[in-house]
């Protein structure tokens, strides 16, 4: 047969016995030694950073959040539109400024990040013209569920999606996402599309933390598909993160991203010489982590999460932190639920602060 199955599959088996080299490191060492690999294979942006020099774009007031568009700078030459979702009135399900520990007036703060779709936009609520319209599609407006439950949230543009195509990507009649062309190009300069993301989230997180309203010792991220890879990365780089929920995504490479047809901003250069997708989750540990996913999702197999989460899980117990991981697998396909994660993310912030 002509057909390159069979010398994939090679490549795959030489790669896992060049991560089996690594098995006699110990834990802390293999830990910072996975973590300088991902920083390098992700591409570095720091020499670019920009100064954030947010400015306000609108504000608009509801009964129970304020929603605010603003603009920060993330790199040299790179803009970049944020909403940000901020709680009014305390509901059933909402207890900010209510957390034992919690500072007066402050709100734990998530970023919502965005997976295919129509941006930011469709977490928030909004259509895609942006006209209100609390969509049920598979994001399930989930920066807006946050909010509701008393967190200050921020939903990054991704760079390539919504409004941050290249302009040959938004001819009408031709509209498509950038991932491919940015992907491709940023290759060529020695960068990854998902370092980028994962750059301009913790850049995100930056200005968060800023925020009058957000309590800096309590930040979080939640992310869905695509939104879930910059997830699972900036968590596992980023330790001022101190709980991720990871939707449609956890999975092994060999069991998604390499056995289905994917979006080119899901592959990184190199990573499999060193890391299987569980074991850069796993970095993440002892932080808490929730995972999310649909039983019947069509691109992140079921079977190959649980895989997953079996690794991680072990991951956890070996630094003694198996309590903050949790995970739902729910009747669904490719789609955010929360029906256990947003209960979950409040017991979270609960435990941090009553040292449980």
């Amino acid at each position: 047969m002509w057909n390159p199955d069979t010398f994939m599959e090679m490549l795959y088996e030489r790669s896992a016995a060049t991560r089996k080299k690594h098995a006699g490191l110990g834990h802390e060492e293999r830990k910072e030694m996975l973590k300088d690999r991902l920083r390098a294979t992700l591409g570095s942006f720091e020499e670019m950073r920009a100064p954030l020099d947010p400015i306000l774009l609108e504000r608009i007031e509801y009964d129970d959040y304020v929603r605010e568009r603003v603009e920060i700078g993330t790199a040299t030459g790179l803009r970049m539109p944020v909403y940000v979702l901020i709680p009014k009135v305390l509901n059933k399900h909402s207890r900010s400024g209510e957390l034992p520990g919690n500072p007066p007036g402050k709100l734990p703060g998530m970023l919502a990040l965005h997976g295919h779709g129509y941006g930011s936009r469709e977490v928030v609520g909004l259509a895609p013209d942006g006209t209100m319209r609390e969509t049920k599609g598979g994001h399930n407006s989930f920066a807006l569920e946050l909010a509701r439950r008393g967190h200050i949230v921020a939903a990054p543009e991704m760079i390539g999606l919504g409004d941050r195509k290249l302009l040959r990507d938004t001819v009408p009649g031709k509209e498509r996402s950038s991932c491919a062309s940015l992907t491709g190009q940023l290759l060529m300069f020695g960068m990854s599309i998902a370092g980028l993301r994962v750059f301009e989230a913790i850049r995100t997180l930056d200005y968060l933390a800023m925020r009058a309203e957000a309590d800096p010792d309590k930040l979080g991220c939640m992310g869905f598909s695509g939104g879930g890879v910059v997830a699972a990365y900036a968590a596992a780089l980023d330790e001022r993160i101190s709980a991720a929920v990871l939707c449609g995504f956890t999975n092994t490479y060999k069991g998604s991203i390499l056995s289905i047809n994917h979006c080119i901003d899901n592959f990184i250069p190199g990573v499999l010489d060193y890391a299987e997708l569980p074991d850069l989750i796993g970095l993440i540990t002892p932080r808490h982590l929730f995972i999310e996913s649909g039983e019947n999702d069509p691109i992140f197999p079921a079977a190959t999460v649980r895989e997953a989460v079996g690794i991680v899980r072990d991951i956890y117990r070996d630094e003694g932190a198996e309590r903050r991981l949790q995970y739902d697998i729910f009747p669904g396909v490719h789609e955010v639920s929360g029906r256990v994660a947003y209960p979950w993310l409040l017991s979270a912030w609960e435990s941090d602060a009553t040292k449980l």
